[in-house]
Order: structure tokens, then sequence, then C-alpha cells
């Protein structure tokens, strides 16, 4: 087969080798790749995958395929200047890792104690709001993997209310660039709270409806439950975090374990997984703890909406960009801030020389990478079209997983 193959075959195959040799593995098994452009692989993930018959014996992800040069374009740039980029890792939670690097940089300035409580509350409901649309569209994307076409549009028409929501606050709809170093790009609309309100109270009886028509339905229970179980210690050791750890029965939130921001100022539940319908640590437990936790992030933004109507109700004199410094120059200094995004722990490491607005070193911790390197544990001795559902259950989004 090797004498026969083309030039571009040879190519492909030096420049993209295989995990497993083909020789070596056992009679009557076969090596198959899945991606990286498959519609199942949740973008550029190649999966090499070894068969006995519809038996997966072994999964390797191949990973790379969308490698974005985040870290050397952060080494590169001043921390400011860096937010559009941070953008483009989660691109379904831009939000939640613009809040992580401003937070980051505003404790290597030691002003992370000085933002304004109105400030903190917006970046808060900002974040939340764009997990719940995350969420929304992993579930979405999730029922499509399985077989089941209703839900995805229904979640992608409420994922579309959160959407014009962040459109109206910062002018974009995926790629915000709204939460700066020491504050805000602009303050809330005139009656946006007002339109907030009424989304969460539109949104809640649909959550009861993504129960009935999904989460309960027995062709989506039995595609799911006690498959691509993640047992609790093996979640731990390969350092899976998030929804995918939660969903394991550990109780480990960042927005708790670690309190910033006015998290520990709000009240809210940590969702984890139990084994309802199957084993915990499962599937169809993923996905719920992402259903639960879309509640949770209701919760808080009921709270932080009366607030900003409340205690920290904007005034003539306020300005968003009140505490941004104009010149970002922390002191010597290596700092590692992590946070909670949708998808897990996602951390940024500073280094700093002191005598630059440019950081000498910055590495990015992501949670997709660990939650993804999992798989080829949780994977063996599953039928191939359960491996569909196993890769779509994790939540990954290459962007963010090659960075």
């Amino acid at each position: 087969m090797a004498e026969s193959s083309s030039p571009y075959t040879q190519y492909l195959l030096q420049s993209e080798p295989n995990f497993f040799d083909p020789e070596k593995i056992c009679p009557g098994e076969m090596v198959i790749n899945m991606g990286p452009q498959h519609p199942s692989t949740h973008g550029v993930l190649r999966l090499e995958v070894i068969t006995d018959g519809e038996i997966v014996t072994n999964v390797m992800p191949h990973i790379g395929y969308m490698h974005r040069c985040f870290e050397k374009h952060a080494e590169t740039r001043a921390y400011n200047q860096t937010i559009p980029y941070v953008d483009r890792l989660d691109y379904l939670a831009a939000m939640d890792s613009e809040h992580v690097w401003a937070m980051g940089v505003e404790k290597m300035l030691g002003i992370e104690g000085q933002i304004p409580k109105r400030v903190e509350h917006i970046r808060v409901l900002v974040a939340e709001l764009n997990r719940i649309g995350s969420h929304f569209l992993a579930i979405g994307t999730y029922a499509l993997d399985i077989g089941a076409y209703t839900p995805f549009l229904w979640l992608l028409r409420d994922r579309e209310h959160i959407m014009r929501l962040l459109e109206w606050i910062s002018g974009a709809r995926l790629l915000y660039n709204y939460i700066w170093i020491g504050g805000l790009y602009y303050d809330l609309p005139i009656g946006f709270e007002e339109r907030c309100q009424e989304f969460v109270q539109y949104l809640l009886p649909k959550l009861d409806d993504l129960n009935t028509i999904l989460l309960e339905n027995k062709i989506f229970i039995d595609r799911t439950a006690n498959v691509g179980i993640l047992p609790l210690d093996v979640g731990i050791n390969y350092g899976c975090s998030g929804p995918m750890l939660r969903s394991s029965g550990l109780k480990y939130d960042l927005r708790r374990i670690d309190g910033y921001s006015v998290y520990p100022e709000l009240e809210f539940d940590i969702p984890i997984g139990t084994g309802i319908m199957g084993t915990t640590g499962d599937s169809w437990d993923r996905n719920y703890v992402r259903a639960l936790e879309c509640r949770e992030s209701l919760k808080i933004i009921s709270q932080c909406l009366d607030r900003l109507q409340g205690d920290y109700k904007r005034t003539p004199d306020f300005d968003p960009q009140a505490m941004c410094p104009k010149k970002i120059r922390p002191k010597e200094q290596e700092l590692y801030f992590r946070g909670e995004t949708a998808r897990g722990e996602l951390g940024f490491f500073f280094r700093s020389t002191g005598k630059s607005d440019i950081p000498f070193r910055c590495k990015r911790r992501s949670p997709c990478f660990s939650n993804l390197s999992v798989l080829s544990e949780i994977a063996k001795g599953c039928m191939i079209s359960d491996l569909i559902a196993i890769v779509g259950s994790i939540d990954i989004v290459l962007g963010e997983l090659d960075g």
C-alpha cells in the first residue's frame, strides 16, 4: 500500500503522523481517522481511532489545526491590546475570557480591589449571559449529534436573544472587546436593565421545556446515560475542570473557590452530577449540569440587575473607564490568575520585567486541552456511535484548545 500511494499521501503521512503503528495493532483491528473535517468533531479535530468491528479499542485526539499563536501575540503587544486576541480563544464565551484576563492584569497592577462596584456587577452580568449562550450552543449542537433537531432550533432561538443583548452593549455579537483593564468600554445602554429582566422571566420556563423535550427524552437518555463515564479520580488526575469535572460529583467552581470579583456577594448553587439517569459522570450528567448552570446563571443575573438598579444604579458622572490606566506597566513579578469560564479553569501566567508595558512571558492554561485529554480513557470499549456522543459531551472549542 505504501509503495503504491501517491506523493501527496506520503506527504500527509509525514506531516500528520499516526500515534498508533498500524503494524503493531492486533489482528482484526483497524486504524481509522475521524476528521479533521468532520461535523461531529466540533471543529478541526482529528481523532485517530482503533476499532475492532464497531468497538473502539483506543482513540487518540490530534490537535493543532487551529493554532492562533496567542502566546506569541500576547508577548508582542501591550496588555490592553491583547484583549481582542483573548476574545478569539473561546469565541463562544469571549466575555468570560476577557474577564479573567482583565482581572489578572489588574492584580498585577494592584488595583483589583479598586474597581467600581457598578463595573464589577456589569462584568459579572455579561459574563453570565455569555455563559448561558455558550451552554445553549453546546447542548443544542450535542442534540444534533445524537439526532434531535428541534432542541437545537429552540436553543439557538433563545441564544439569539442573548446575542442581541450583548450586541446592544458592545456593538458585536461574538468578539466583544468590552471588558477593559480597570473598567469597561461603555456603560450599559439606557433601558438595558429592564430589557434584561424581561429576558430572565422569558427564559425560565424555556429551561423547563428543555428538560421535557431533550434531557428527559427516552432516546436521548438511551444514547447518553452510562456512556463515556468519567470517574472522579480520573478527572482530577487529568486536570479536568468546569462542568466536565462537576458532572463527576465534585463541587469545584472557581467562582466559589477563589471568590473573585463580586461572586462572593452573590447567592448561587454549584450543580453536580448525581447519576440520575445512569452513572455519575456520564454524558447525560455533563449536559444536565450545563442545563442546571443556566438556571444558576439566571439567579446571578437577576441579583446583578437588582443591584444595578438599586445600590449601584447609573449616575450622570459615572465613567466606566475612570480606572483604566493610561500606561500599563506592572512591576517585576510572576503571577498566575485563573477564572471559571463556560468550559472550566482558564488561567493566564504572566511574567513582567517591570520595564515594559508588554509581558515578557504569557502562558495560557486551556480547560479544553485538559478536558479533551481524558478522551482516550473514557472512550475505550465504546461503540463508534457512542464516541460521537462522548466527544460532543466534552464541549470543546478548538480555538481555545489549540490557542
